[in-house]
């Protein structure tokens, strides 16, 4: 079975894991939100792609669920001593990472191809796209001004109170090489529980992928990231709340009703599943929870499961 699967973050990464465990990993293709990347000490880096290739290669941070496991930071505390900033933390083999992509960017090459070139180095067996080649970085505006998502995430923690969210250049940008095709040619297509604002929502923004989510609707499973209107890891739960959405597992179907026609909602939320069925979304309830490997296997097993 060919599957797409729409992601971002760590929370994106644990479903795709669960997913490479129990299938072809030849059969998936990831669709990543790059809504996140940044410039740090002149070098570009691509957090989302990297959790999720970190992860499938099993190489990823457990306690952080990005980074390297076992890192050091030498060249962190170097920074530091010359006084750069260094609360974007970055370890000395993700570090290299980093170097190696904008060295291709600067000869060249398309973002497709430094993550493809990160993928086939790290031994990762499915096919990894960013959802654009074209730049689409996430700006928020809040209580302290207009800031990047990572200033915001990273830098003050998420305490800025989040006035609008916009995704500079997504009215422009092109869907990354192949993502189209993934798409219409997957028999499913799952939308991860990762935070539908700032992970799923640039990735819908641009129009030609969220278009062609539309067209095949009927193949779309989602995954809400919130359970008893809560969000597990990551601040999603807070976000909705400011920009006044409805922070429950309907406020997620409200947000993807136009693209997904099934959503797996947590039984802690069983009780909202009408709610959800009239949004014309068929509403399944399966363990969503994702703490251990054989978790994330077993929501990948549920949702193969579905019928569409």
């Amino acid at each position: 079975m060919k599957i797409a699967i729409l992601t971002g973050g760590v929370g994106g990464s644990k479903l795709a894991l669960g997913f490479y465990r129990v299938t072809d990993p030849s059969d998936l293709t990831m669709i990543v939100n790059t809504g996140d990347d940044v410039v740090m000490h002149g070098l570009h880096v691509s957090p989302d792609p990297d959790i999720l290739i970190y992860t499938l290669a099993d190489a990823v941070n457990p306690e952080t669920g990005w980074g390297f496991r076992e890192e050091s930071f030498r060249v962190a505390e170097g920074l530091k001593l010359y006084g750069r900033e260094t609360w974007f933390r970055l370890g000395d083999r993700d570090l290299a990472t980093h170097i190696h992509r904008t060295a291709m960017l600067r000869d060249g090459a398309t973002l497709s191809e430094t993550i493809d070139s990160v993928v086939r180095s790290l031994g990762v067996q499915s096919r990894i796209l960013p959802m654009s080649d074209d730049p689409v970085p996430t700006m928020l505006e809040t209580d302290e001004g207009r800031m990047h998502l990572q200033d915001y995430f990273v830098r003050r923690r998420c305490e800025p109170n989040l006035r609008s969210i916009q995704f500079e250049g997504a009215s422009k940008a092109r869907p990354g090489a192949g993502v189209i095709e993934a798409i219409e040619g997957a028999e499913l297509i799952v939308i991860a529980p990762s935070n539908p604002l700032i992970s799923i929502g640039p990735v819908l923004a641009i129009a030609e992928i969220r278009k062609t989510l539309c067209r095949n609707r009927e193949r779309v499973i989602a995954v809400s990231p919130l359970i008893g209107g809560k969000s597990l890891k990551g601040p999603s739960d807070k976000m909705m709340a400011e920009l006044g959405y409805d922070v429950s597992c309907v406020g997620v179907a409200r947000l993807y009703a136009e693209v997904c026609a099934t959503m797996v909602i947590d039984p802690a939320d069983a009780d909202q599943r009408f709610s959800v069925e009239a949004l014309n979304i068929r509403p399944v309830v399966r363990p969503t929870l994702m703490q251990t490997l054989a978790d994330k296997q077993r929501l990948a097993r549920a949702i193969l499961d579905i019928r569409l």
